[in-house]
């Protein structure tokens, strides 16, 4: 069955890329730009038609694939030529991609939950007679915990991931929902409480758990969206982890340690439906971290574009001259070589712990 696990990987990553071109392509039409080329997969072409003034190609490998815009990688005079556009129709082409990428992973996640009949919400199950807040009212079994220390609660599993993100802090602030009305707790102190065992531990002094409540067809569409939020919130805290020294490499993953990541998620199913959802859910996540990350602002990717686009407007505007194309170029290509040399580091060390 691992072969089959890896052709599902290759054919995840196959058609998220081929998603993300797809939204680079139909904002370009939509904007008036030429595009020449609409590939999906790279290497030599199987399948090449004309349309008008847009070749379209499947090609050999599955993974990859691009949409070649009139001006993207030479000069051109031709008044629809990309780099003759607006600024916001060019903003709209670049996020186009990641836009796209986002859809996926909510339209996603919308279907797998279309078939359920409760969701979980995470509640307060109890305090300990130790907790004390700045404010003299208090947690109530049942309240809805709503944020932790700011960061708002979307799905069950985020307060597990808040309370270790905040581990150690002196104190917490949470905001609960009780009757329908927010109530904030602030100054929650981390001290010595007794725990539900009758146990002491060191800790805030409040307990959570699930409640279930009826899955509505408005109830589906918010727990998908507030799912795809909550992915892009995971990307920001990994981020920040790594920016703080947090995280390093041991806990990145590339193509091959996701290929390994969703055998081990198909082997662990009970069943192949239960395989089919786990692998769904897992491609929801990386279509959305394909979306954030390509909008970070680094040479290469979309996010680099546009903070070359709004930097050369910039110019433009304060002394009537644009950055030379050259110096961009230069600058993507090095962030390309960069980025190429990280995804091999990162791809050895993901095959080192695979055979390790």
């Amino acid at each position: 069955m691992t072969i089959v696990y890896i052709l599902a990987a290759i054919l995840m990553f196959g058609v998220l890329i081929a998603l993300h071109e797809l939204g680079h392509f139909l904002a370009a039409k939509a904007c008036g730009v030429q595009v020449n080329e609409f590939s999906i997969g790279m290497g030599p072409a199987l399948f090449k038609r004309q349309r008008g003034e847009t070749q379209y190609s499947l090609r050999i490998l599955p993974v990859g694939g691009y949409c070649a815009m009139e001006g993207e990688d030479e000069d051109s005079e031709n008044p629809r030529a990309i780099t003759r556009q607006s600024y916001w129709k060019q903003f709209i082409i670049f996020v186009a991609g990641s836009l796209s990428n986002f859809l996926t992973g909510f339209l996603i996640l919308l279907i797998l939950y279309s078939g359920a009949e409760a969701f979980y919400v995470p509640t307060v199950a109890g305090v300990a007679p130790e907790f004390t807040a700045a404010e003299e009212e208090t947690m109530q079994a049942g309240d809805q915990l709503w944020a932790i220390n700011g960061e708002r609660i979307y799905v069950s599993g985020d307060v597990a991931l808040i309370m270790r993100v905040n581990a150690g802090k002196e104190k917490l602030a949470v905001t609960v929902l009780r009757d329908g009305e927010k109530v904030s707790l602030t100054g929650i102190p981390l001290q010595t409480c007794t725990g539900q065992d009758g146990k002491p531990y060191e800790g805030y002094g409040f307990f959570y758990g699930n409640e279930a409540v009826p899955a509505t067809a408005l109830g589906k569409v918010k727990i998908a969206w507030y799912n795809t939020v909550d992915f892009v919130r995971t990307v920001r805290i990994s981020l920040q982890m790594l920016a703080r020294g947090d995280a390093g490499l041991k806990d990145m993953s590339g193509p091959v340690g996701i290929v390994s990541t969703i055998t081990q998620v198909g082997q662990a199913s009970e069943s192949a439906r239960d395989a089919l959802d786990n692998i769904l859910f897992f491609t929801a996540l990386i279509a959305v971290n394909l979306a954030v990350m390509n909008l970070l602002p680094l040479p290469a990717l979309d996010g680099g574009r546009v903070l070359f686009l709004t930097v050369d407007a910039i110019a433009m505007a304060l002394f009537k001259k644009r950055i030379p194309e050259k110096y961009e170029n230069a600058i993507n290509y090095g962030g390309l070589v960069v980025l190429l040399g990280f995804m091999l580091i990162v791809t050895l060390h993901d095959v080192s712990r695979l055979f390790g």
